[in-house]
């Protein structure tokens, strides 16, 4: 798969067929608006494209409003939805930056600009509550308009639901907040992980310890926040049982800087630079701000102590269920 920042240049403009939309989590009702794009593709003789948007949309005018707390939390980084927009089957993705002057572009200069001369768009598929341009002015019957004038057929794709409920960034969030994650996954298509690279950190945690690999999370309001059940997925042959923070860490850091810190169980390898895939398995409590290490460190061993009891809970139902067959 092919990504470009921005438009691809002249040379790297062949006509596509084009899916757009943030794409945040590429939950069940992506896949299937992703599937009809690749099988568009295909009949036609054309790359499936999607054209997705760094920061958020939302994300930016909240911003420029003054009140980051409009803004959406993020279910997957860019690392990760590449990665799933890449298990998908599309060919080129475009990560266009979403900034004052792409907010300021008409509808029809959204169309003649981005659609017509910049990705040469011969079919195209949003969802059914689409809008663009300035303003959200444009909307899909404007945009069916303009592709009889330009030469590219519009779909829409209809709302996919799942027990009855609207399969949406929005619900899969939801899900996250209240550690439903069997709902993230039955909206999500699979357990929700979040990859990243491992980073150096403090070490505190290897003087009270309880060593973590720490990942640095990109955005300022992941979709989670907590203490959570995990497992990794990257540095064995099979997931490794454990217990993660994703936070502030207020009690030891004042930055505000997101992170997710991950204690494995019996395991001492070094993993800097290592790619991993931390999957959440069940949330244990929020993240509390406690009044010194002591207290901390009380806390995290009860963490431990509550994880390590359901992962034996998980092993003793796979041996008794082993042994009836």
């Amino acid at each position: 798969m092919k990504v470009f920042r921005g438009l691809p240049n002249a040379a790297s403009r062949a006509p596509c067929a084009l899916a757009i939309g943030n794409f945040d989590g590429v939950h069940r009702g992506h896949q299937a608006l992703l599937a009809r794009l690749r099988e568009v593709a295909s009949k036609m003789g054309l790359e499936s494209a999607v054209m997705t948007f760094e920061p958020h949309p939302r994300e930016f005018f909240a911003a420029r409003a003054g009140d980051p707390s409009k803004a959406p939390t993020r279910i997957a980084s860019l690392r990760d939805k590449l990665q799933s927009l890449a298990k998908a089957g599309v060919d080129r993705v475009i990560v266009e930056h979403f900034n004052a002057h792409f907010a300021s572009l008409s509808p029809q200069e959204f169309v003649e600009k981005i659609l017509v001369q910049g990705l040469h768009v011969k079919w195209l598929i949003v969802g059914d509550d689409f809008c663009y341009g300035a303003k959200r002015a444009g909307n899909v019957a404007t945009l069916i308009e303009a592709g009889k004038q330009y030469g590219f057929h519009v779909e829409s794709q209809p709302t996919v639901t799942s027990s009855g409920t609207r399969i949406s960034s929005s619900a899969v969030r939801e899900a996250l907040l209240h550690g439903d994650f069997a709902r993230a996954e039955e909206l999500l298509g699979h357990p929700y992980a979040m990859s990243g690279h491992v980073i150096h950190g403090k070490k505190l945690g290897r003087t009270i310890g309880f060593p973590t690999l720490n990942v640095r999370v990109a955005h300022k309001h992941p979709a989670l926040s907590g203490i959570y059940i995990v497992q990794v997925h990257g540095l064995d042959d099979h997931p490794l049982p454990g217990v993660a923070s994703i936070g502030v860490r207020p009690t030891v850091d004042d930055s505000g800087r997101v992170l997710l810190e991950t204690h494995l169980f019996d395991y001492s390898h070094l993993c800097y630079g290592r790619l991993i895939r931390v999957e959440f398995l069940k949330k244990l409590r929020d993240e509390e701000k406690y009044t010194d290490l002591p207290t901390l460190t009380a806390a995290i061993n009860r963490d431990a102590v509550e994880a390590r009891a359901y992962f034996k809970q998980l092993t003793d139902a796979a041996t008794s269920a082993t042994d009836r067959i």
